[in-house]
């Protein structure tokens, strides 16, 4: 089995999200947060994911006669190798993708059924913007978000910290003038869209 359909699977992608935030679970705490599915199956998708080297376990203790273990994710193996990347056909990145919208998709419709949200109080939003980027600048961007970002994904679980999620997908937009009876100007989707609050 390929990372890719290792980690694309539906519900191995929520196991694995339910990690992301250098979290320590333990099968009980992982199915109270992932309540949906089903027992049997979730036992089964965590054991792959330990078979392949993407979770770990790092602590067992017996709870009424059962062992139950308490894993983490092992972060280098819960990524698609660059090598795989190049070998993917337009229809697996297509699948690929579709498996991460899904997921963004169900982690968006639990918090929304929470039924109690505040997108204000909560601080969440969701935006669209576009860039006119040459590729230096464009890798200039990506720096300096990795040093914001990485600090940050390093941190542990404390006392007033809120666990967020942040996704982001980074796409080249239509090149100037592609578009046949555009006038000139920003080709469509390179203004900015954002959500009430962003």
């Amino acid at each position: 089995m390929t990372s890719a359909d290792l980690l694309l699977h539906p519900v191995r992608l929520r196991i694995v999200q339910a990690f992301l935030g250098d979290r320590a679970l333990t099968t009980t705490s992982l199915r109270e947060e992932l309540a949906d599915v089903p027992p049997t199956s979730l036992y089964r998708h965590v054991a792959r994911l330990v078979d392949a080297g993407v979770l770990m376990v790092v602590a067992e203790r017996r709870v009424r006669g059962a062992v139950e273990r308490t894993y983490v994710l092992r972060l280098s193996a819960a990524s698609i190798g660059l090598d795989e990347v190049e070998t993917m056909s337009a229809e697996d990145h297509r699948q690929a993708f579709m498996a991460y919208v899904a997921g963004l998709l169900g982690d968006f419709d639990r918090y929304l059924a929470r039924g109690d949200i505040d997108l204000l109080h909560d601080q969440v939003t969701y935006f669209l913007a576009g860039m006119w980027l040459d590729d230096a600048e464009f890798a200039q961007v990506r720096r300096e978000l990795a040093r914001v970002l990485q600090p940050r994904m390093a941190n542990p679980p404390a006392p007033g910290r809120t666990r967020r999620i942040l996704a982001a997908v980074l796409l080249p937009g239509e090149e100037a003038g592609s578009v046949s009876g555009r006038a000139s100007g920003r080709p469509a989707g390179t203004g900015n869209r954002r959500s009430p609050r962003a």
